[in-house]
């Protein structure tokens, strides 16, 4: 009687996770997850935030590389730079500016935007800091139209953070805001808004 074949062994049904190709996860002892990668300029990075649950966690180095593969990646550091320094720099650099341009320039960095801004990191600044910013100035009776240029000022140096790729986004400078600073001042202006009469 002929032998019965040798039955293989079965494998086992459980796959292994696998390995991400991009950036890792781990757990850390606060039962939170953090996601980390290996920027373009071979700096390994963690993400600015933890994750409460690790598909949250996967999904951020997911992004992060859609970021690097369409040339879209800031490289974080940039934005620490204080706007003061940037500022001062950009106006420095400005060719071909006549003098009464630089001293106004100069001016208003000086005046209203320094005080404000001039410690803080360029990827620190957001809508609601420049929302608050124009309030206190007009609270503090600065005119609308010097308020107007100290805002195309702020909003021209973010504008080239932007294209120097120092910040993702200028947060001065969306035509939404634009409106809603504009609505926002008026009504500063208006006894139906304060709550005053005459």
């Amino acid at each position: 009687m002929a032998d019965a074949p040798e039955e293989k062994p079965r494998r086992s049904s459980k796959r292994k996770p696998a390995k991400r190709r991009f950036g890792r996860v781990r757990k850390l002892t606060s039962g939170r997850f953090q996601a980390r990668y290996q920027g373009p300029d071979g700096i390994d990075r963690p993400a600015p935030q933890t994750f409460a649950t690790k598909t949250d966690a996967e999904v951020w180095p997911t992004r992060t590389e859609a970021q690097i593969l369409d040339d879209e990646w800031i490289n974080p550091d940039a934005g620490k730079i204080s706007f003061g320094k940037y500022a001062a720099n950009w106006i420095r650099e400005r060719p071909k500016l006549r003098p009464r341009t630089i001293e106004l320039y100069g001016y208003l960095f000086r005046t209203h935007l320094k005080p404000t801004f001039g410690d803080k990191p360029l990827s620190d600044i957001k809508e609601p800091h420049v929302r608050l910013w124009r309030k206190k100035l007009l609270d503090n009776g600065v005119s609308e139209v010097t308020l107007a240029k100290a805002y195309q000022l702020l909003k021209a140096i973010l504008s080239t953070a932007v294209d120097d790729q120092v910040v993702k986004r200028n947060h001065a400078g969306s035509r939404a805001q634009a409106r809603r600073n504009h609505l926002n001042d008026r009504c500063s202006r208006s006894p139906r808004c304060t709550g005053s009469s005459r």
